[in-house]
C-alpha cells in the first residue's frame, strides 16, 4: 500500500486528492507543523533530508515533490487517467502547468506570505521599519508580479474548461494549491469569475472532498 507522509495545511493535499481520484488504496502518516513558527516537524527529516512534505513511499520506492509525485503516480498506476494524451497540444499543455504550479506560480505567493507575516514575527523595537520595508517590498515587487500571474491564470481558463484542455486532469489537481493560496491572500474571487469557477469545480468533486476527510483540516477548502 502507498504511504503519504503529509503535513498539515499543505500541498501534500494534493497528492491525497490525486489518489482518491484514481481510486488507490493509501495510509496517510500525518505531520503536525509547529504551531507557532508554522515550520514542518523534526520527524520529517527521518523521511526526507529536507525535512518536507509530501513524499510518498510505495514499496521500495520513494518520492519526494509533489510534481514528481503525480508524474509517478500517473507513470505506475494512473493506466492514461487524469493526463491528455503526449505529443497533443493539451498534452504540452499538461506537461506546462505540472512544472509551472511549482516551478513559477508559487515563489510570489510564498514570498507575499513571508513579507506579510515579517512585522508581527520581527521585536517590537524593529516592526515599524519591518512594516515599512515589508510592504515597499510587497507593493514594489511581490504584488506586480502576483496580479500578473493570477491574470494569466484567468485567461487560460478562458481558452478551456480545465488547464489542460477540455476534460479534467492531474494539471488542474497541481493547479489547485496556487489558486487556492491565491484566492485566500492575493485575488478577490469576485473579479474573477474563471478562477472562482474552477475553485467551486474542484472543491465539488467527491475525490477532493475524500480527501479532505483523509487528510485533515485544510485552510483553503
Amino acid at each position: 500500500m502507498i504511504i503519504v507522509h503529509h503535513l498539515n495545511d499543505s500541498r501534500s493535499q494534493r497528492v491525497l486528492w490525486l489518489l482518491e481520484e484514481l481510486g488507490l488504496p493509501y495510509e496517510v502518516r500525518r505531520h503536525q507543523r509547529d504551531a507557532k513558527t508554522r515550520l514542518a516537524p523534526p520527524e520529517l527529516r527521518a523521511v526526507h533530508p529536507l525535512g518536507k512534505a509530501p513524499v510518498i513511499e510505495d514499496g521500495d520506492v520513494r518520492v519526494a515533490e509533489t510534481g514528481a509525485i503525480v508524474e509517478y503516480l500517473l507513470e505506475t498506476h494512473g493506466a492514461g487517467r487524469l493526463r491528455p494524451p503526449a505529443g497533443t497540444e493539451d498534452g504540452r499543455r499538461f506537461t506546462y502547468w505540472l512544472h509551472y504550479a511549482e516551478g513559477s506560480a508559487m515563489p510570489p505567493l510564498l514570498l507575499k506570505l513571508v513579507f506579510g507575516l515579517l512585522p508581527s514575527r520581527s521585536p517590537a523595537l524593529l516592526k515599524p521599519l519591518v512594516r515599512g520595508i515589508a510592504a515597499k517590498a510587497q507593493s514594489g515587487f511581490v504584488d506586480p508580479q502576483v496580479k500578473t500571474h493570477v491574470a494569466f491564470w484567468e485567461a487560460e481558463l478562458g481558452r478551456s474548461d480545465w488547464f489542460a484542455g477540455d476534460d479534467f486532469s492531474a494539471a488542474d489537481i497541481m493547479m489547485s494549491f496556487p489558486v487556492e493560496a491565491g484566492a485566500d491572500r492575493a485575488f478577490d474571487r469576485s473579479a474573477r469569475p474563471r478562477l472562482d469557477a474552477f475553485l467551486k469545480a474542484i472543491h465539488a468533486r467527491p475525490a477532493y472532498r475524500r480527501a479532505l476527510e483523509r487528510g485533515g483540516p485544510y485552510t483553503y477548502a
